[in-house]
């Protein structure tokens, strides 16, 4: 019964399979009815990691089997499904059915504990969990953060031994074994997910994404990178970033097939991307550079990704990534709660930049109080949409936050930036949490960290202030990590710094740790490195005879 109304529901929905992007009207910009649209592709896979494969035509009864088991489990429309497990089939599986459902999918970082771990699950009030195996261990930890659900589903337990409960919360295998459900009526701005952001700074706020976001994610970035039905999308970023989720969105509305591996790995990457036949990529942080100091391989040369999108990379690393691997870095903005604001292929290719905005949204680069900058001075960005439902509507349960960032009804990015009057072109300057102010100087710490970068000796930086003992502004420091075997000695660095970068923006303190703290995402925790301020591992440029040559 349900497979012949997926098929009437789809003659309903008479657009061509394939390469839909912009044609879809207002309201099939959901996910059900992209799933229905796109199953006549048949056989084509829609998702692919290693062996496992899902079809297009497979996707919508996957849906429907996985609405029921939500359905048998008690989640009704617009309730709230958490998943905490690792990138896997099942992740996106949950998804679909939890959108054929009606209900909203809550995918939480795999790296959270403790506090963190209780305070989204708490905050999202779901009425269910699907976690696996190996996550289900940092849950038993956590029983406060269970008081809300009766159930937890365990992927991948199958005919294995799992304990009956976590005090009063049911433990059970997730099987496919109640009835497939019909599609819930869902609308563009329903929210089909709410991604809790890193929370670096504090507490993870949980942003509402509707179902139009992400169809404008996946209609602009697919534009940006030119994706169309021959491409296969390859990410190796967490399930839990919207990153990974809206690459899906830009595959599937592009008749592609988007195939994922678990997590980056340097020694692996180009064979994992040849292996999926990987046609486009994505990289964050330090992935760019990594890659670039590794030594060469012949993988490196057999792959055939074109282009990979890397927001924040220098110019350095643009070229030296099309030089050696064939690859063009291609730059996109935007956040968990906007969109792909800008892009820098838009009016021409304009490297290590923002790039311009797309029409699809509006820029303003505003003063502390909201009023714009003179042309050409840095600022903070804030956006406005022109398309209904193309970003998020707040944070969840959490008015104060939402006020305070969407105050006068624009977005508040907290991204320092500024425009090039002669060109139009935008750039990145820096987190404002992340500016150093420096004796009358402000000083972009990614700017910094990009120089140290640059170092062949560097696997990782971390560039950030420090308070002062001349008052209120704040000296800079930096966490560097060697390559194996390398000298950890700051005043190497600082006389390669000294051509590259102003003298006053050169740090004063260096610690060479052995790892730098970071999220599941890549970013690093610079409100724990700054808590951390200085140590006895510290060293001081100041309190060394060392002079800089200015």
């Amino acid at each position: 019964m349900v497979d012949s109304d997926l098929v009437n529901a789809t003659d309903e929905l008479s657009y061509p399979a394939g390469c839909l992007g912009r044609s879809l009207g207002f309201h099939d910009r959901t996910l059900p009815k992209i799933l229905q649209i796109q199953s006549k592709l048949g056989k084509k896979a829609i998702i692919r990691s290693g062996s496992q494969v899902l079809t297009y035509e497979q996707a919508p009864k996957r849906a429907a089997l996985y609405a029921g088991k939500l359905f048998e489990s008690g989640v009704q429309p617009h309730d709230r499904v958490v998943s905490f497990m690792g990138s896997r089939l099942e992740q996106l599986e949950l998804w679909f059915g939890a959108a054929w459902a009606g209900a909203t999918l809550v995918p939480v970082n795999t790296a959270f504990r403790g506090a963190q771990l209780k305070h989204a699950i708490t905050t999202a009030k779901p009425a269910l969990i699907v976690t696996d195996r190996d996550s289900l261990e940092h849950l038993r930890l956590e029983p406060g953060a269970l008081a809300a659900v009766s159930k937890i589903l365990v992927v991948g337990a199958e005919g294995d031994s799992i304990e009956d409960s976590i005090g009063v919360v049911a433990l059970e295998p997730f099987l496919l074994d109640a009835a497939p459900r019909l599609p819930q009526p869902v609308k563009t701005s329903d929210t089909t997910a709410i991604l809790y952001t890193s929370g670096t700074t504090g507490l993870a706020k949980g942003v509402l994404c509707p179902h139009g976001q992400f169809f404008w994610w996946g209609v602009l970035t697919g534009e940006s990178l030119q994706i169309g039905e021959d491409d296969v999308v390859f990410t190796v970023l967490p399930m839990f970033h919207t990153n990974a989720l809206n690459a899906l969105w830009q595959s599937m509305l592009h008749g592609a097939t988007y195939a994922f591996k678990q997590r980056f790995s340097a020694s692996s990457f180009w064979r994992d991307a040849i292996d999926h036949g990987a046609t486009v990529t994505y990289l964050l942080g330090s992935m760019a550079q990594i890659l670039l100091k590794r030594p060469p391989e012949d993988k490196e040369s057999q792959h055939k990704i074109r282009s990979a999108l890397c927001p924040a990379t220098s110019v350095e690393t643009v070229e030296a990534f099309k030089d050696r691997f064939g690859t063009l870095l291609i730059e996109g903005y935007g956040s968990t709660e906007t969109n792909l604001v800008f892009s820098n292929v838009i009016g021409g290719y304009a490297p290590a930049s923002m790039g311009r905005p797309v029409d699809e949204f509006e820029v303003r680069i505003v003063d502390e109080n909201d009023c714009d900058v003179a042309e050409g001075e840095s600022g903070e960005l804030i956006v406005r949409n022109n398309e209904p439902y193309s970003m998020s509507g707040g944070y969840f349960e959490n008015a104060t936050a939402t006020v305070k960032s969407w105050r006068n009804l624009w977005f508040h990015t907290g991204d320092r930036v500024f425009r090039e009057p002669a060109t139009g072109v935008y750039y990145f300057l820096d987190r404002m949490v992340d500016v150093i102010r420096r004796r009358g100087e402000n000083i972009s710490s990614w700017e910094v960290e990009n120089a140290i970068l640059s170092h062949p000796d560097v696997e990782e930086v971390a560039v950030f202030g420090v308070p002062s003992d001349l008052g209120s502004e704040e000296d800079v420091m930096t966490h560097i990590v060697l390559h194996p075997d390398s000298d950890p000695d700051p005043v190497k660095i600082i006389r390669f710094l000294e051509t590259r970068i102003a003298y006053f923006a050169i740090p004063r303190y260096w610690e060479f740790p052995t790892a730098i703290p970071i999220t599941e995402n890549g970013k690093v925790k610079k409100h724990e490195l700054r808590a951390r301020g200085v140590t006895s591992a510290t060293w001081d440029l100041e309190a060394s005879d060392v002079q800089l040559r200015r």
